[in-house]
């Protein structure tokens, strides 16, 4: 008896302690689905718009969102289209901030980052994120974009001459004037760009960035990014859809030779090292909260939406350029070598089917006009060449 009393102990243990391991199992299944995913849509959010990052598609995601939500925006106060850029943010770089104080919902105009400051502007709620892109496209693409404005840049031929010897036409002492030529996104952050590239130094700032911020994005990934946003905030499929906005012409797209790829990570080793980190956490994220076969589902749902409303929306499959734009109001506007695209509507569309499209392509600046006459129907209209109807 007392032997069959021990075979009966041992595995009621043994079945107890699977019982356990498979209820783990589950839990962690469960957590894995649902992890950070908020039961309702986050409404208050600050987006860190960085340089040259698809931030601009970002930014109308955001402004469509805000729309849809009658959310309130803060905006650059008066004729300003940022945040007070290349200066550190201050609150009362905000239109109405004196007034309003902590009752807007979403912030994503470019700043040099000032967390002190941005929370006098922010509720306690708010979700913060950015996105980072590859130094190495980054510099191609700033290059282009701010030829004619950065000294750096002007005194050089092409990128290539000026990577391959870029303390030649790089004066430190024109400081804020050449931001775009070293370290571009750690300084959009709010921290030196021509520091001292330290181990100690390197550590504290990426631990600064992570405490203040709760997503960091990636360009190079930017659908997945798009997927991770969605699930971050309890958006819908529709909040997150895009079609791309200030992306150049193939033919101002410079060829960079291997040597100059290497020597942007020199150059920039902080923008380096930031984004090799953050590229690490990207995955890390994606693997503990979406998983990645769940992953490439919702990217080509993504996708598939997006040439859903491609077909729906566009003339042309693809972005056209500045001089086949019809519809004048819709022209982007036109930096350095660039060469900015833009899109044409269909015509005979409803109306509710118009606005809908209207709002995907409309470029950043009148979309940003458009939305500062709706919350500030009082105050003067930001200039932009034209004005644009987008609301019914």
């Amino acid at each position: 008896d007392s032997l069959e009393l021990c075979f009966f102990c041992r595995h009621s243990r043994l079945l107890l302690f699977f019982t356990l391991w498979l209820g783990v199992i589950f839990l962690a299944g469960f957590f894995h689905m649902n992890h950070l995913r908020p039961s309702h849509p986050q409404t208050n959010v600050m987006f860190l718009k960085t340089h040259k990052t698809a931030s601009s598609t970002i930014m109308n995601i955001l402004f469509r969102f805000a729309e849809k939500h009658n959310l309130t925006l803060a905006l650059p106060a008066g004729q300003n289209y940022h945040l007070g850029y290349p200066h550190r943010f201050m609150a009362q770089f905000v239109e109405g901030f004196k007034t309003m104080g902590q009752s807007y919902n979403i912030m994503c105009n470019h700043m040099r980052f000032n967390l002190t400051e941005v929370r006098k502007v922010m509720p306690n709620t708010t979700t913060y994120f950015s996105i980072l892109r590859n130094p190495v496209s980054l510099m191609e693409s700033s290059y282009a974009y701010n030829k004619f404005f950065t000294p750096a840049f002007r005194r050089s031929k092409d990128v290539n001459e000026f990577l391959a010897s870029p303390w030649t036409y790089y004066n430190m002492s024109e400081y804020t004037n050449n931001v775009h030529a070293r370290n571009y996104m750690w300084f959009d952050f709010g921290y030196d760009n021509n520091a001292m590239d330290t181990e100690d130094y390197v550590q504290r700032v990426i631990a600064e960035i992570e405490q203040a911020f709760q997503l960091m994005l990636l360009t190079d990934y930017f659908d997945e990014s798009m997927v991770l946003l969605k699930d971050t905030l309890g958006w819908e499929l529709d909040d997150v859809v895009y079609f791309k906005l200030n992306s150049r012409s193939q033919d101002t797209i410079e060829s960079m030779t291997p040597e100059s790829k290497e020597k942007v990570k020199e150059w920039c080793s902080l923008d380096w090292k930031l984004y090799q980190h953050f590229n690490r956490t990207f995955w890390r994220r994606i693997q503990e909260t979406i998983g990645l076969e769940k992953l490439d589902q919702e990217v080509n749902l993504l996708r598939m939406r997006q040439k859903e409303l491609m077909e729906l929306c566009l003339l042309d499959p693809v972005p056209i350029d500045k001089t086949k734009i019809k519809d004048k109001k819709l022209q982007p506007f036109q930096s350095g070598r660039a060469n900015i695209l833009g899109y044409n509507l269909k015509e005979d569309m409803a109306n509710e089917t118009l606005r809908t499209c209207l709002r995907l392509i409309t470029p950043e600046l009148q979309y940003m006009s458009y939305l500062y006459a709706c919350q500030f129907p009082e105050k003067k209209r930001k200039s932009t060449a034209f004005s644009l109807r987008i609301g019914a």
